[in-house]
């Protein structure tokens, strides 16, 4: 037969004893409280950690490749804006801004894929390139020229119009606001 241990409870200890359990259990929670606050002082749910700017502007992207599909240049500063605004406490501003977005829409193309056996394309790719000139009035060093680049694939049969392009343009632009975005403020 084995023996019980009996544990002794909060409410039938000596008085001394409990002010003891409850000094170092709140001990323990101020601990706790304190290492967690601590830790998430750096960082944010962007990932962008902590940002010594204020404001930010984007330029106008002006679409320089050698196709130009029209309002390309609008929709995709506008979707870089959308971007950090959503992501980010910084104030958009037209001049002057501590963190400045500039540069050019550098290529812009729709290529074939893959052929079928009767030498046709099965598949198209829209690739968009951007040319992207950061700086930062509050850290030089973190200034940089880059280019960034991505694609969408759509059947041959499908016409690039409608509801193929706005995906298109929806996908492309996503990705490469983020990949600028990390590039600049999450240094990714």
């Amino acid at each position: 037969m084995a023996s019980q241990v009996s544990i002794p409870k909060l409410r039938d200890c000596e008085p001394s004893t409990k002010r003891i359990y409850m000094k170092t259990l709140k001990i323990i929670c101020a601990a706790l409280i304190l290492s967690v606050v601590s830790a998430c002082g750096t960082y944010n749910f962007t990932g962008t950690g902590k940002i010594d700017a204020t404001t930010f502007q984007v330029n106008f992207f002006q679409n320089n490749a050698p196709l130009i599909e029209p309002g390309l240049d609008r929709d995709f500063t506008l979707a870089l804006q959308d971007l950090i605004l959503s992501q980010t406490n910084l104030d958009l501003v037209n001049a002057n801004g501590d963190l400045t977005y500039e540069g050019e829409i550098v290529d812009y193309r729709i290529t074939p894929m893959t052929a079928t056996s009767q030498l046709t394309a099965n598949q198209n790719r829209l690739t968009m390139a951007i040319n992207v000139r950061f700086s930062n009035a509050k850290n030089p060093d973190a200034d940089f020229e880059k280019r960034f680049s991505f694609f969408f694939d759509f059947g041959a049969n499908e016409a690039f119009a409608g509801t193929v392009k706005q995906t298109a343009f929806q996908q492309i632009f996503e990705r490469l606001t983020q990949d600028i975005f990390n590039a600049s403020l999450a240094q990714w």
